[in-house]
């Protein structure tokens, strides 16, 4: 033994054993944490669409499309400006008056607040869709009987929110009415008239309260 080395004993110090274990740890933890970041950079660059125009595949009124469009394109302006389904309205833009909605699997939406490319997969149905023979369904006839409308811009809003509650609920009260139209604005103020038109499609007596009531409610 030279100076003051330390005689070697072939044992493995505690402090060498907790140096090496946390070797281990760190290397494990890092290689774990690169394989996690490997796994998201893949899943993220298949995501990755546009800016251009990439293929989007829509089923509009029991249809299929072949489109064009942008990833940033609303399921609204592919309707209206690409497949020229003017039916569903262009109002607010932002989910208030309801005059653009359409049905997602039956369910009534807001067509200017989906992403056309997010509606792939899903049966779309619009104003259009709903008399692919050129006749008036009860809903609809029961708008023009109750003079449910004056501009009519909102009225295929109007018309699709009352027609999906009809098929899901065939007799529905009062408020059932005014809580599937609650998304729904006409700023002509036809309401009353409206809530009548919906009562009526769905073979009941139109409601006998005041205008004024049926407003303040809807």
């Amino acid at each position: 033994m030279k100076g003051s080395e330390t005689p070697s004993t072939g044992r493995l110090s505690r402090r060498d054993f907790f140096k090496g274990l946390g070797t281990t740890a760190l290397a494990a933890a890092a290689s774990q944490a690169e394989s996690v970041a490997q796994e998201l950079q893949k899943i993220n660059a298949e995501k990755i669409l546009g800016p251009g125009p990439v293929p989007v595949t829509l089923k509009v009124n029991g249809k299929t499309h072949k489109l064009e469009l942008e990833p940033r394109v609303t399921l609204l302006d592919a309707l209206r400006n690409h497949l020229g389904l003017t039916g569903p309205k262009e109002g607010c833009d932002r989910a208030s008056c309801g005059a653009c909605t359409v049905w997602l699997d039956g369910t009534a939406i807001y067509a200017c607040q989906k992403l056309a490319i997010d509606a792939q997969g899903h049966d779309i149905t619009t104003i259009e869709g709903l008399t692919p023979d050129g006749r008036l369904t009860p809903v609809q006839r029961a708008f023009v009987e109750r003079d449910a409308l004056q501009c009519g811009y909102c009225t295929p809003g109007f018309v699709m929110s009352v027609s999906a509650l009809l098929r899901k609920n065939p007799r529905p009260t009062v408020e059932d009415v005014r809580h599937a139209c609650a998304g729904n604005l006409c700023r002509c103020g036809t309401h009353p008239r409206i809530l009548e038109a919906a009562l009526v499609a769905a073979g009941l007596p139109p409601v006998s309260t005041t205008r004024t009531e049926v407003i303040h409610h809807v």
